[in-house]
């Protein structure tokens, strides 16, 4: 029965991984899943969001059917689209990407939408999609030069991470901060427990006897 507990993370996101030790999970696997991730034409930021992750699980459980070890795991992906309405911002990857990004945020509210797709051992596939509201402050040219400078926004949806630095442009978030961050844990915890697997098998391993 313990080999059916395994836990494979289709990302290979440092973020992902913290959040899930966060919340006592420890992946057996990490197997990054290599996809196209651009937008379809007139894609919704949430059908984005949904779309990738889906595809991202699709992929590693493709790659884990040769392999007897894992492929009777449970199977975690995730996709993080950050929007400004229905305009979907890059993961920023240069400094024009990153100051584009913080200059269309700047005293604006955006939304930032996950993705979240487990496939259970036997293959059933469950799907949630979790939005949270961020409000940031007006960002002086100044400020939005520094944080550049930090480097913090490399690869970052939206060009920021809210747990570093930026977390200080934050005038109001309403919904799942962790969701911000790259893997909302209730949903995430929510969806895999639902399925029989046990998301608090580690806790108990620090309690006194």
């Amino acid at each position: 029965m313990s080999i059916l507990q395994k836990l494979v993370l289709a990302s290979g996101s440092p973020r992902r991984i913290e959040l899930l030790q966060q919340a006592g999970i420890e992946p057996d696997r990490v197997l990054p899943a290599d996809i196209d991730e651009t937008p379809l034409r007139a894609e919704h930021p949430r059908s984005l969001a949904k779309r990738l992750a889906k595809e991202k699980a699709e992929k590693a459980l493709a790659s884990l059917k040769t392999e007897a070890d894992y492929a009777p795991a449970f199977l975690l992906a995730a996709d993080t689209v950050v929007a400004v309405g229905r305009r979907i911002l890059p993961k920023a990857e240069t400094i024009d990407d990153a100051a584009n990004c913080l200059g269309l945020l700047s005293g604006r509210s955006h939304r930032v939408y996950s993705g979240v797709c487990v496939i259970t051992p036997g293959g059933k596939l469950r799907e949630r999609l979790v939005e949270t509201r961020v409000r940031f402050k007006r960002l002086p040219r100044e400020e939005i030069e520094a944080y550049v400078a930090s480097g913090e926004w490399r690869g970052k949806a939206g060009g920021y991470a809210v747990q570093g630095l930026a977390g200080s442009f934050v005038v109001k978030l309403v919904g799942s901060y962790t969701n911000v961050v790259g893997l909302p844990l209730y949903e995430t915890v929510a969806l895999l427990s639902g399925e029989g697997f046990n998301a608090r098998r580690n806790w108990l391993e620090g309690a006194p006897s």
